[in-house]
């Protein structure tokens, strides 16, 4: 057997109460008094109280043990025992230590820190009980997501990330020169060639980072972040509104299975998440407008420099975060705005044959202030339509023409969706700020760590 093989780790001492095993990790708290030292210890699955009694050890143990520091890595050794009053239920009555390395000056005491300070030190930031609880959810998640589409006949299909063109607005691209064959760009979706996977597989996902150039400091946007994009074959719109419900039904229910321990660490109201099934509400986006008015919430908008409230709320004009919020305070679990005007959304989504106006397009809200967790569409599957639109929105046909392709041989109807990994970590694990919930926050003012 491998050695590795025979490492135990805290989240599984509950099989190993009675034995002696050795951890690996680092302290994350030290206290002494007279003969006993008490150790915190973090191995990355959790932490366990070690307790070293000075008449159980060699002396020369118990003084190594009193040079320790918050963040020094070390092995410790000794027998498991259930102790209901220490910290995740289980304690170690320590036999032997081993040192790998004292840390010096550690940056990021238990005393209290500001924000500023804690995303320049974002690297050691990790390892504090608040971002490894969000981070072990953030997994849960991705665990969830990968099971869900996995288990439902679904192939992962990977989109480039480096493309010709843009998928959404031409203007929140990150450009770079690709050798000799001029700009690329860092894509912004991998949606339309999940359209040619799903032509080709029938029902695929892809999931991995997209990047916006947008110029926002919100608490819900980042410059580079990780979506899930399933596309899928003969799909009409009702079809993609159940699949993302399922979806998002499946994963609050496995992180309430799986994450009780980091959703009690993060005081998650455990409550709201369980209100959180099938069937969700929705709405369309003439109704959600009829509601705006009838509730005096205003759009919002900047003319010549100044904020100005615009009442009523104009039909035609797209959604900000003042009206989802206000749209979602009457309900405990996501609503699907469907129905959108074709002039705010992208070109590639259905009119609506009942109503040109619109498209078959359909964004799922999150309750708790959780904003948009998931966007999608049916797809424009005439080629004719599909060329007038690319036209009228001025992009290059050229660089479209492997994309008509797909209308030209063997169109069928389809639909599909993206869901933001980020938005839905922050909504389940209650996270304040985006930039808690990705282990490396890239914003429009921060490229480092």
């Amino acid at each position: 057997m491998s050695p590795y093989k025979s490492f135990r780790y805290i989240e599984n001492l509950a099989d190993f109460v009675g034995q002696e095993v050795t951890l690996r990790g680092w302290v994350q708290n030290k206290t002494g008094k007279g003969k006993l030292q008490f150790i915190i210890l973090r191995d990355g699955t959790g932490i366990c109280q070690c307790v070293i009694f000075k008449n159980n050890v060699s002396e020369e143990l118990f003084a190594d043990a009193k040079t320790l520091t918050q963040e020094s890595a070390i092995e410790i050794t000794g027998t498991i025992r259930a102790e209901e009053r220490a910290p995740g239920g289980y304690e170690m009555d320590v036999t032997g230590l081993k040192i790998h390395s004292i840390s010096k000056d550690y940056p990021i005491t238990p005393k209290e820190h500001g924000d500023a300070f804690l995303i320049e030190h974002r690297h050691l930031w990790l390892r504090s009980s608040r971002q490894h609880a969000i981070m072990r959810v953030r997994a849960a998640i991705v665990k969830a997501i990968r099971d869900f589409f996995d288990g439902n006949g679904f192939k992962l299909m990977d989109s480039p990330i480096l493309t010709p063109n843009a998928c959404e607005g031409t203007t929140t691209l990150f450009e770079t020169k690709y050798f000799d064959l001029g700009s690329a760009y860092l894509s912004q979706s991998g949606q339309l060639y999940a359209e040619a996977s799903a032509l080709a597989m029938g029902r695929v996902y892809t999931f991995g980072p997209v990047f916006r150039a947008e110029r926002s400091k919100t608490r819900k946007h980042l410059t580079e972040f990780w979506i899930v994009e399933p596309e899928m074959a003969f799909f009409d719109l009702n079809d993609d509104m159940d699949l993302a419900e399922d979806l998002v039904e499946y994963i609050v229910q496995y992180c309430l299975k799986h994450c009780q321990t980091e959703l009690k660490l993060l005081e998650r109201n455990i409550e709201n998440l369980e209100k959180i099934k099938r069937p969700f509400y929705r709405m369309s986006y003439s109704n959600a407008v009829d509601w705006l008015v009838e509730n005096k919430i205003p759009l919002k908008k900047k003319i010549d420099g100044k904020d100005v409230d615009i009442l009523p709320f104009p039909w035609g004009e797209d959604f900000g975060a003042v009206q989802e919020e206000a749209i979602m305070e009457q309900f405990d679990k996501p609503c699907i705005i469907h129905r959108y005007p074709a002039e705010v959304k992208a070109f590639y989504m259905k009119r609506d044959p009942e109503d040109s106006k619109v498209v078959l397009a359909m964004d799922m809200l999150g309750p708790e202030k959780a904003g948009e967790i998931i966007g999608g569409s049916q797809r424009e599957d005439n080629i004719d339509l599909l060329t007038e639109r690319i036209k009228k929105d001025n992009l290059p046909m050229d660089e479209f023409q492997w994309y008509l392709d797909l209308r030209r041989f063997g169109s069928v109807p389809h639909s599909g969706f993206g869901l933001g990994l980020e938005r839905v970590v922050k909504w389940i694990t209650g996270a304040s700020h985006i930039r808690e919930v990705i282990p490396f926050p890239r914003m429009i003012y921060r490229i480092v760590p």
